[in-house]
C-alpha cells in the first residue's frame, strides 16, 4: 500500500486516513464485530504496513468513536449493551433536553438544524443509512452546541461519537432501510420549532419523552428490516 497519495490540488493524503477508513469499512461491513479486538500486527501484515501506521489509523477512529482503548491494550471496536443504550438515552434525554432549552431561552438560529433535518429527509428518501446517521448526528451536536455551554457540548460529543459509531455499524452490516428513522422527523421538526419559539420548558420537556420513547425499541430494531416506508 501507498503511503500516501496527491488530490488535483497537491494536498497530500496521510497513511494513516486511508488506513483508518480501510478499517472503517472493515467494521461497517461486519469483517470486525463490536467488541472484537483490532490486532494491530495482524492489520499490519494484512495491508502491508507497519505497526505503528496500523496505531495511528486506530487513533483516528478512536477519535470517531468506531474504537475504544485502554492503556496497554488492544483496541476493539465499539460495542453497547442493550443495558448500555437505555441508560445512554436517559442521559441524551437529560443532557439535549437541557441543551434545547438553553438555545431556547437564547432565542438562537436554528437555520443549522433545518439543514440537518433537510438532509436526513432527503437520505431516507435515497435509503441511505449512512448520510442519515451522519445528518442525524450532526442535528444532535448542533443542538448540544447552541447552548454555547462548553461542559455541555464537551459530555455531547464523548457520549454521542461512540454512540452513533455503534448505530451505523449495526444498521449498515445488517442492511438496515433509511426508513426506521423516517417515523422520527416530525419530533425533529417539532423540536426546532419549539425552540424557535423560545419554549424553554417545553421543548426540555419533550425532549426528555421523545428520547424515553426511542430508548424502549431502539436496540433491537437497528438490525430489523421493515418492509414499508413509516411517515
Amino acid at each position: 500500500m501507498k503511503k500516501s497519495k496527491r488530490t488535483d490540488n497537491g494536498d497530500v493524503i496521510l497513511l494513516k486516513h486511508t488506513l483508518a477508513e480501510r478499517l472503517r469499512a472493515e467494521i461497517v461491513k461486519g469483517v470486525l464485530r463490536p467488541g472484537e479486538k483490532i490486532v494491530e500486527g495482524v492489520w499490519g501484515r494484512t495491508l502491508s504496513v507497519s505497526q505503528s501506521s496500523i496505531r495511528e489509523a486506530i487513533n483516528i477512529l478512536a477519535k470517531d468513536g468506531f474504537v475504544t482503548k485502554a492503556l496497554g491494550r488492544n483496541a476493539r471496536v465499539v460495542s453497547l449493551s442493550a443495558e448500555d443504550v437505555k441508560q445512554i438515552y436517559q442521559m441524551r434525554g437529560v443532557l439535549e433536553g437541557l441543551a434545547a432549552r438553553l438555545a431556547a431561552q437564547r432565542g438562537c438560529n436554528t437555520s443549522k438544524l433545518d439543514q440537518a433535518l433537510m438532509k436526513m429527509r432527503r437520505s431516507s428518501q435515497r435509503d441511505d443509512v449512512a448520510v442519515l446517521l451522519d445528518a442525524n448526528l450532526a442535528f444532535h451536536l448542533e443542538l448540544c452546541g447552541l447552548s454555547e455551554n462548553a461542559y455541555l457540548i464537551e459530555c455531547a460529543y464523548r457520549l454521542l461519537l461512540p454512540f452513533f459509531a455503534f448505530v451505523r455499524i449495526r444498521a449498515i452490516a445488517s442492511g438496515q432501510s433509511a426508513s426506521l428513522w423516517a417515523k422520527d422527523f416530525g419530533a425533529y421538526q417539532r423540536i426546532i420549532e419549539l425552540v424557535r419559539e423560545c419554549e424553554d420548558e417545553i421543548v426540555e420537556q419533550y425532549i426528555k419523552k421523545v428520547m424515553a420513547r426511542i430508548a424502549a425499541t431502539a436496540y433491537d430494531s437497528w438490525e430489523k428490516k421493515p418492509s414499508i416506508l413509516k411517515g
